[in-house]
């Protein structure tokens, strides 16, 4: 214990006995100086003196599926720099390739008395029934940025998937682009599901109907080869221009597109999802819809606090609009290759 207390006096720089008299609850201890120590027990992963458990701990548990596709970093970044100013400590939950998994993370969260959590991008569900029963039956604090599937009992922040995607094809249209393809998540992917709505009123607005725009949708995991894989399907179909789910799907169709001895963008129009980092660098730039990234986690962040320090949440969802950036991925369809019938 006693390497524990030096290791604690150390990071909240108050005297071992400082940190003695807030273990055994000693009243003669600062109110500012208490919680340096208490925060201190928390990430260096000790329990709080029985007193203090009940207490939230300033802990934020930032749960993200990878670090792989890059707007995840970008969200982690904003968010952790705005918890940062309001006195809490962000700590970061991936998965991991040894099997560490949301429902890991949520149970190790738990054991800390964690202040609260942001799940991006992930999937609620797979915290596990379990966990997810103790994080409401102690009602932590939640808010769900981007997430994978539906919850509509929780505070949810995202961006406008149907306006965006509306937005990414008027700009097609404008070029005189006519089959246009929609690559996207997995079928049950909640912001693919949104994307894929506003793709079908885009049409049905134009009286295209279904059966003639079905083709054109193409499902995929959220990795490089994966869109590669995928494009070479919706090039057969004849597509011109394609809208993408993220910016790495984007990025998988040039790639795909380039396999078969094609060029982006005058054999094949290319519009991305994210705006994530370098996509101004690639080659060619990309167009991509670029999501308010700082504007969301600010929402995000001052609907987290208002749950810790009120203990309520008025469960909705907010959406946040997209701005698209145009590069040089789009331009006017090319006569590089015939079309089908």
């Amino acid at each position: 214990m006693t390497v524990k207390v030096v290791q604690v006096a150390e990071f909240a720089g108050v005297s071992q006995l400082t940190v003695r008299r807030v273990l055994n609850g000693s009243p003669s201890v600062a109110a500012a100086t208490r919680e340096r120590v208490l925060r201190a027990l928390d990430v260096l992963g000790l329990k709080r003196p029985a007193g203090a458990v009940a207490e939230r701990s300033p802990l934020v548990g930032l749960v993200v599926p990878d670090l792989q596709n890059p707007v995840f970093p970008s969200f982690v970044e904003a968010l952790a720099g705005r918890l940062n100013k309001r006195g809490y400590v962000p700590v970061l939950c991936t998965r991991t390739a040894d099997g560490v998994s949301e429902a890991n993370y949520v149970e190790m969260l738990l054991a800390q008395n964690i202040g609260g959590i942001v799940f991006v991008g992930s999937s609620y569900t797979d915290v596990g029934a379990e966990q997810g029963a103790a994080l409401k039956e102690r009602q932590v604090p939640m808010v769900l940025v981007n997430v994978a599937d539906e919850n509509s009992d929780l505070v949810q922040i995202a961006a406008d998937d149907v306006q965006a995607v509306q937005q990414a094809m008027l700009h097609l249209e404008g070029m005189g682009h006519e089959r246009i393809g929609l690559l996207v998540g997995p079928s049950g992917h909640v912001p693919s599901v949104r994307k894929l709505r506003g793709f079908a009123q885009f049409w049905q607005s134009r009286g295209v109907h279904q059966r003639q725009w079905t083709p054109w949708v193409g499902h995929s995991l959220f990795a490089l080869e994966a869109g590669a894989r995928t494009i070479s399907d919706l090039l057969d179909k004849g597509v011109t221009a394609v809208v993408c789910g993220s910016d790495t799907l984007a990025l998988g169709a040039v790639r795909g597109a380039r396999r078969r001895g094609l060029t982006v963008p005058e054999d094949l129009s290319v519009v991305g999802f994210d705006d994530s980092a370098f996509m101004s660098a690639v080659d060619p730039p990309l167009t991509t819809c670029r999501q308010p990234v700082a504007a969301m986690a600010e929402a995000a962040i001052e609907s987290l606090d208002e749950q810790i320090r009120n203990r309520q949440a008025v469960p909705g969802l907010t959406l946040f609009q997209a701005e698209l950036i145009v590069r040089s991925s789009t331009a006017r369809p090319g006569s590089g290759r015939s079309r089908p019938n």
